[in-house]
C-alpha cells in the first residue's frame, strides 16, 4: 500500500488559496475600494438645483390672477392721480402671490422628502429626497419665502388699513404649509386641486381687486373662477404623472381617487371650458377681450397631450403648456379689460 505522501491527490479537493494570502498579492498593488450605492453621497445641490426646485416655469400660475385682478381694478372707479400708489400695491400683491408659491414649492420638497413620498418619484429629482440638500436647509428656505410673502402682506395691510386681511394672509400661509406638511396634509386626501382653485383663483384675483379698488365687482368672480380652473388643472396633470407612485405610498390625490382616464378628461375640461366661457362673457363687455382666445394655442395641445400621453415626460410638457396657458390667458384678457 502506498504511503500517504505517495497517494494521488485530486486537485478539485484542494481548497483555493485565500485572496487575503500575502503570497498572492503583488507588491505595490492596491485593491479598489467598492462603495455600495446606498453609501454613496449625493451630489451637493448647486445654485441651479435650488432655482430648479423653485419651479420657476410654474410661476405664471401665481402671476396670472394678480394680472387679472389689477386689470379689473384699473378700470374700476378710483381716486384720480394715485396711479403710483396703485402700481405699488399691485406690485405688493404680486410679491405675496409669487413668494407664497415659491415657499410652498420648497415646503413640498421638504415635507414629501422627509416623509419618503419622493424616494421613488418619476419627475425631476427633489432636493430633500435626493440628498442634495439637508432637510433643515430646505425647510429654512421655505420659511424665508413665507416670511417674505408675509412682509409684503403686512405692507399691504398698513397701506390700506384693512387689518382683517392679516387673517386672510395667515390662512394662505397655513394652506401653503399643510398641502404636504403636518401629520394629515390635505394634499394626501384629494383636496389639492380644490385649494389651488380657491387660493390661486378666487383669493388671489378677488384679493387683488379689493386691495386696489376697495370693492369687488361682479366680473371679478368670473375671471377668478376661470384662472382658478387653470391652476387646478396644473396640479391635476402633475398628480396624473405621479399617480401610480402616489398610490403606492398612500398619497390619495384626486388622480388616485378617480382614476387615470377620468383625471385626464377632467384636466381637459378645466383647462379649456372655464377660460373659454369666461372669454365669451368678457368679449360681450370689453371689445378687446377676444385676445384671450390666443391662450387656446397652448391649452388645446396641453389637453391633447394629457389625454393621450403615455410617458411622464409628455405630462411634464403638458404641465409647462398649462403654465403658459395661464400667462397667455391673463395677458390677453387683462389687456382686453384694461384697454
Amino acid at each position: 500500500m502506498a504511503s500517504p505522501k505517495q497517494q494521488r491527490i485530486d486537485p478539485a479537493s484542494v481548497p483555493a488559496p485565500s485572496k487575503k494570502a500575502g503570497s498572492t498579492k503583488k507588491p505595490g498593488a492596491r485593491k479598489p475600494k467598492v462603495v455600495p450605492p446606498s453609501a454613496r453621497k449625493a451630489k451637493r445641490a448647486s445654485l441651479g438645483d435650488w432655482i430648479s426646485a423653485a419651479r420657476l416655469l410654474t410661476l405664471p400660475l401665481s402671476i396670472a390672477p394678480v394680472l387679472l385682478g389689477a386689470a379689473i381694478a384699473f378700470v374700476y372707479p378710483r381716486a384720480e392721480g394715485d396711479l403710483v400708489g396703485f402700481w405699488i400695491l399691485a406690485a405688493a400683491c404680486l410679491a405675496v402671490a409669487v413668494f407664497l408659491q415659491i415657499g410652498v414649492n420648497y415646503a413640498n420638497d421638504y415635507s414629501d422628502g422627509v416623509r419618503g413620498t419622493d424616494d421613488d418619484r418619476v419627475g425631476p429629482a427633489r432636493l430633500t429626497a435626493s440628498g442634495a440638500a439637508r432637510p433643515r436647509t430646505v425647510l429654512t428656505v421655505a420659511l424665508v419665502f413665507f416670511a417674505l410673502a408675509a412682509a409684503a402682506g403686512v405692507f399691504i395691510v398698513i397701506r390700506t388699513e384693512h387689518w382683517w386681511l392679516l387673517a386672510v394672509g395667515a390662512v394662505a400661509i397655513l394652506a401653503a404649509w399643510f398641502y404636504t406638511g403636518g401629520k394629515r396634509p390635505y394634499g394626501y386626501f384629494a383636496l389639492g386641486e380644490l385649494v389651488a382653485f380657491l387660493f390661486f383663483g378666487i383669493v388671489a384675483t378677488a384679493g387683488t381687486v379689493f386691495v386696489l379698488a376697495n370693492d369687488i365687482p361682479f366680473e371679478t368672480w368670473i375671471a377668478a373662477a376661470s384662472i382658478g380652473a387653470i391652476a387646478a388643472a396644473a396640479l391635476l396633470v402633475n398628480n396624473i404623472r405621479d399617480r401610480e407612485k402616489d398610490a403606492v405610498v398612500s398619497k390619495r390625490t384626486l388622480a388616485v381617487l378617480i382614476g387615470d382616464r377620468a383625471s385626464r378628461i377632467l384636466y381637459a375640461f378645466l383647462i379649456i371650458v372655464p377660460p373659454l366661457a369666461a372669454t365669451v362673457f368678457f368679449s360681450l363687455v370689453f371689445e378687446m377681450s377676444y385676445l384671450a382666445y390666443f391662450a387656446l394655442l397652448a391649452a388645446v395641445p396641453a389637453a391633447v397631450i394629457t389625454l393621450f400621453a403615455r410617458t411622464p415626460g409628455e405630462l411634464v410638457i403638458a404641465l409647462r403648456l398649462t403654465s403658459l396657458t395661464a400667462l397667455l390667458y391673463a395677458l390677453g384678457l387683462g389687456y382686453g379689460i384694461a384697454f
